[in-house]
């Protein structure tokens, strides 16, 4: 891989609790990948449209609000409309066990719960990007 691996580190709707994407988007930048943070309160399409204008790989999403089986499919909904087909759209927060395996059974990856080590969530990006994006 020529450029470094690009994250969009995003909180989508009203959840207004960054302090977990804050830690995650540190922890992938001093493990050397490229990170833009949007901020508080975005949408599914500011999310997308950002991801789109940026060229990320990946696509990660900090959830904490419960609106994570509302969020998620209208994030897969927009990159399929935007044919992000080839990005890695993941996440973390407060998310039931139940909820996840529905969530990937749609298309996302791994999600991670609070308290997951940041070098296993680095490590998951890596191995999904080096067997999934071409450079």
């Amino acid at each position: 891989m020529n450029r470094p691996i690009r994250v969009l580190v995003a909180k989508v709707g009203l959840d207004g609790h960054d302090r977990g994407a804050k830690v995650i988007a540190t922890a992938l930048r001093d493990a050397g990948m490229e990170v833009i943070y949007t901020g508080l309160r975005q949408t599914p399409e500011m999310v997308v449209n950002v991801a789109l204008q940026e060229d990320v790989d990946v696509i990660g999403v900090s959830i904490l609000s419960g609106a994570h089986m509302t969020v998620f499919p209208k994030i897969i909904e927009k990159m399929k409309e935007k044919e992000l087909t080839d990005v890695l759209l993941t996440g973390g927060g407060i998310i039931p066990e139940d909820d996840m395996n529905i969530l990937r059974e749609m298309g996302v990856g791994e999600l991670f719960s609070p308290g997951t080590n940041t070098n296993e969530i680095s490590d998951y990006i890596k191995s999904w990007v080096e067997k999934n994006r071409n450079f």
